[in-house]
């Protein structure tokens, strides 16, 4: 393609392109981590796919921002992972890791597909989300086959196909309430999940870190996964629905520095953010009233704590700027 015919990216594959380098630079210092550390044999493989995965994408990108002259990221390197610290984490969590982040990769990359317009990008996108498919069912397999994959909660089959009937369906918080529909059920077990996982990073994070504030930071987002897990929880054991486990057992008692507060304070950021969206989904998908005012609750109050860490990382110089919009206004009073 001649330079007359070429094709500039567009904001939203800039957006798309930029984050997945970041978070791929994350990948990498968490599974090359987990990678050192890992003494189970069935495990390994499948982290050694992920990292293999996570660098075949940064060396895609580097040519690509390369070739477009676009400022490559400087996200995280090598100095932002101690990889001779001791075991911060159990083998199964990892393996629970990276399944969790191939959920959050999938939906991510089907955007990034359905934004973008460039082949060579629709096709990076493509392979991404091919990759986060295979992690998702090898390590769905793999926990099924050793004991550990928790299933949502089985419920009766219907006995029949009926339409809402009445305008107590939408009720929840008087007179006659209905059970919990299947959606509303699997966005609520969903919600846990990820906030399990969340709450064992935030507990390794805080036991690791140096800075006080960043300390304090985890501590405060600790209770608060706590409290939304309780929420969620209590809701289904109200419809004798079982809640799933948490994973703080899975964290050791290490407090030797594993990753640097830059790292762990971007990457809690990026579960609050996936977090929100979760919820924003789930008032989606839950008719009955008591659930979409719950979400609605809550939202806020990660919203907050999200603002807070970008201050924290403000003040310290953490915060990477993602591409921006020309300042028109800059550019005009400029003299």
């Amino acid at each position: 393609m001649n330079d007359k015919n070429r094709v500039p990216l567009t904001s939203a594959e800039m957006a798309v392109l930029w984050t997945q380098y970041i978070n791929d630079k994350v990948a990498i210092c968490v599974t090359s981590y987990f990678l050192k550390k890992v003494e189970d044999e069935e495990i390994k493989p499948i982290i050694e796919t992920a990292l293999n995965a996570s660098k075949k994408n940064i060396v895609t990108l580097n040519e690509l921002f390369k070739k477009e002259k676009f400022p490559v990221p400087i996200g995280f390197t090598k100095d932002d992972v101690n990889e001779n610290a001791p075991r911060l984490f159990s083998d199964t969590f990892a393996l629970m890791y990276i399944r969790y982040m191939s959920i959050l990769g999938m939906p991510a990359s089907g955007i990034a597909i359905g934004v973008a317009t460039r082949d060579d990008v629709v096709v990076f996108f493509k392979s991404v989300l091919k990759e986060a498919v295979v992690l998702q069912d090898l390590t769905t397999k793999l926990m099924l086959k050793q004991g550990v994959y928790v299933k949502p909660p089985y419920i009766s089959n219907p006995d029949k196909v009926e339409y809402v009937k009445k305008q107590s369906f939408l009720a929840g918080f008087v007179g006659d309430i209905r059970p919990l529909t299947v959606q509303e059920i699997m966005m609520l077990f969903n919600n846990i999940q990820t906030n399990a996982v969340g709450k064992a990073l935030i507990i390794a994070f805080a036991q690791t870190s140096k800075n006080k504030e960043v300390k304090q930071y985890f501590l405060r987002g600790k209770q608060i996964a706590q409290k939304h897990i309780d929420v969620f929880s209590n809701i289904l054991k109200k419809e004798d629905l079982p809640a799933p486990m948490t994973w703080d057992n899975a964290v050791t008692d290490s407090t030797t520095p594993v990753f640097s507060d830059k790292l762990m304070m971007f990457h809690i950021s990026a579960m609050i953010a996936a977090g929100i969206g979760n919820y924003g989904t789930s008032m989606s998908a839950s008719p009955r009233r008591d659930l979409g005012i719950k979400y609605a609750s809550l939202i806020p109050e990660i919203a907050l704590y999200a603002e807070d860490g970008a201050n924290i990382m403000i003040k310290n110089g953490w915060l990477e700027e993602p591409p921006q919009a020309d300042d028109r206004n800059h550019l005009i009073k400029r003299e």
